[in-house]
């Protein structure tokens, strides 16, 4: 009863301002017109008395009445008179306006419908304001005052949780296992309760960016074939305090009357974030939001059947409350793709791309380490591009470099002009990196040269591990990454006599991992301790507040520390380059006169001092030819019976299987 009256409270500005509308309609359209009404006798006295300047005679059909209008000599502009005059007395009237000869006299004919015409002109309007203030009065109350549907949800229904499937995503094979439950307890709800199983009530999607975290959730959704709401974090939030938590509330209803069902929140970071953060408070709307939707997945009400699937890429910032037992159960991490993942993910980006007999995606995918499922279709978009752009019936592995480069650092500027030595000082300075890739064993393999300006770099060195791994490296393969980002610089300063400003992104990430090295894995003098935490400044209330955990004695240890890897770096760096100074000048002078080397001509500028026609012009064979990965090398090792198989590396592995290949 309560909500009733304030929903009629709240009509009460909408009904004044209505009679409002009414009487300036009515008032205007009295005002407009002073109209007197004459007797029958009075008018006939008027027209003897040649009083009358206009007169209009109008018959009624219904009656034997006429209807008299017109005006008198002292009337003003706005007024005039009417008179309704009955049967034989009209005769006397129009021969007195016919003897006067009434310069304006006008005899209508019978109008018929103009009365109804009369009444729609005059109150259609009225009627139509009427009837818009009902329909508007109904529907604030029937929202019991939720200004306008703010409180609605915003939420999407697809009734038959859409047409993605588990074979539409590649890869993700353990992350597919962690969901399969989802599936199976919303297919077969008593297999679980039997056995006294309580299935989770959220999955929380986390991983990096374009990595299928949302495809993985239409996934299980199109698996499960049931009704799948689907909506974004930022969809909850809105200006007015409580109508997140109002929009969490009918969310939470919508579901319970379609139940079972998935609930997916896509960016659950933008309502999800820690309370109570930031230098003045929290943030009123967001947190209200955040309470509702936390006392909805584990409150006193029990929601059976609904089950939340969220995805960020930002877990760290989220509120514990959130992430602990009985709401966010499980969490999943959707990583980056391995190399046959990969090819696994650019088969199906490929489905409908026409490609030349030579493009190798195995050897695609093992070209592109780091790139997420998104990467990998931006990378055959923009090749398909290319190809369109130079008018080929298909993509070739020309276009496929050429939109690797470009997803990297831009398209390439060939029209901007460089001076030569501008173009010697790129060319020494990427010839640098090559030959400490080259020729330091740690270091990461060197697949690709080139000199041409891309973006902001004036050139750069394609450089990508020998084995892919899981994220775990050794103190010497950072020493070694660290050595080849500083190979440019120490390149220029020994074959030019000058240092350039083009290494200062090299320097960047080389003192980044140094720093690491010291403050977060404990590689240096300083010892196993971790002095400083990865943090990127989430919260400015909470890092701007916080303490250092060491004395300004440690910081200068620390940075003493990170000066002394990356001066032992460098060095070795000179030391490694003057000892091979052929190999840096024959590699830039093959740069300055082709501009772009890859591996396969690197390899035989190494080993043949020079570069022929015949190798610029060939194409790359080696990227039709399938490489096979260290455990297959290992299988057909033990399939052929060689001793000591499981110590070799795979370069030990290759060259005792080509030799026993030859003997037999």
């Amino acid at each position: 009863m309560k909500k009733r009256n304030n929903a009629y409270m709240a009509m009460m500005p909408y009904i004044i301002l209505a009679i409002v509308l009414v009487g300036a309609f009515f008032f205007l359209n009295t005002g407009r017109e002073i109209t007197h009404e004459l007797k029958t006798g009075e008018l006939i006295s008027e027209i003897r008395e040649e009083n009358v300047t206009e007169i209009t005679i109008t018959p009624k059909s219904s009656e034997s009445i006429y209807i008299v209008e017109g005006k008198l000599k002292d009337y003003e502009d706005n007024e005039s008179f009417t008179a309704r005059v009955i049967g034989e007395e009209i005769q006397t009237i129009t021969d007195y306006a016919e003897e006067q000869k009434i310069k304006e006299y006008e005899t209508n004919k019978d109008p018929g419908s103009n009365e109804f015409i009369y009444i729609l002109v005059n109150f259609l309007p009225i009627v139509i304001i009427v009837i818009a203030a009902y329909f508007m009065f109904t529907r604030l109350a029937a929202g019991n005052n939720k200004s306008m549907d703010f409180g609605r949800s915003r939420a999407k229904l697809s009734e038959d949780g859409g047409q993605v499937r588990f074979k539409d995503v590649a890869g993700l094979k353990e992350e597919k296992e962690e969901v399969q439950e989802l599936i199976d307890f919303l297919k077969n709800p008593k297999k679980f309760q039997k056995l006294g199983a309580r299935i989770p009530k959220g999955v929380l999607l986390v991983g990096p960016p374009g990595t299928g975290k949302t495809l993985l959730a239409k996934a299980v959704a199109g698996e499960a074939n049931v009704p799948f709401y689907y909506i974004s974090g930022s969809d909850f939030v809105e200006l007015f305090v409580g109508v997140g938590a109002s929009r969490v509330r009918d969310m939470f209803k919508q579901a319970k009357q379609t139940a079972p069902c998935l609930i997916f929140i896509d960016e659950i970071d933008a309502v999800g974030r820690q309370r109570g953060t930031g230098l003045g408070g929290g943030h009123d709307e967001r947190e209200q939001t955040l309470n509702q939707l936390l006392t909805e997945m584990d409150g006193f009400g029990a929601n059976e059947g609904i089950i939340i699937i969220a995805a960020t890429n930002r877990p760290d910032v989220l509120d514990p409350a959130l992430l602990r037992p009985g709401r966010f159960d499980r969490q999943v991490t959707v990583s980056l793709p391995d190399s046959n993942e990969r090819e696994e993910i650019l088969k199906v980006h490929a489905k409908n791309k026409i490609f030349d007999k030579e493009v190798n995606l195995k050897n695609v995918s093992k070209r592109t380490p780091g790139y997420s499922g998104a990467d990998l279709e931006n990378l055959l978009n923009e090749a398909a591009l290319l190809a369109v752009r130079r008018n080929k019936e298909a993509i070739t592995m020309d276009e496929i470099d050429e939109a690797t480069d470009r997803v990297l650092l831009g398209p390439a500027k060939t029209s901007r002009k460089i001076t030569e030595k501008e173009k010697r000082l790129v060319a020494i300075h990427e010839a640098g990196h090559a030959v400490i890739g080259l020729k330091l064993q740690d270091a990461q393999e060197v697949h690709k040269i080139t000199i041409i300006p891309r973006g902001m770099a004036g050139g750069y060195t394609m450089m990508l591990p020998k084995e892919e791994k899981i994220g775990i490296m050794t103190k010497d393969e950072l020493i070694a990454q660290i050595t080849g980002l500083l190979g440019g610089r120490a390149s220029e300063e020994n074959f030019m006599d000058e240092i350039t400003t083009g290494a200062s992104d090299d320097l960047k990430r080389a003192t980044k991992i140094a720093r690491s090295m010291v403050t977060e894995y404990g590689m240096s003098d300083l010892g196993p301790i971790q002095l400083e935490e990865k943090h990127e400044g989430v919260f400015l209330g909470r890092d701007y507040t916080k303490s250092r955990d060491f004395s300004d004695q440690v910081a200068l240890e620390i940075d003493q520390e990170v000066r002394k890897i990356l001066e032992s770096c460098y060095k070795e760096a000179k030391k490694l380059l003057a000892k091979h100074e052929t190999l840096v000048l024959l590699i830039a002078d093959a740069l300055m006169e082709h501009e772009t080397l890859t591996k396969e001509q690197i390899d035989y500028l190494v080993e043949h001092g020079k570069l022929t026609a015949e190798v610029m012009q060939e194409k790359d064979s080696e990227e039709t030819k399938v490489e096979k990965t260290l455990e297959e090398l290992k299988e057909e090792a033990k399939e052929k019976g060689l001793k000591g198989y499981t110590k070799m590396t795979k370069e030990e592995l290759e060259e005792a299987l080509k030799e026993e290949k030859e003997e037999e």
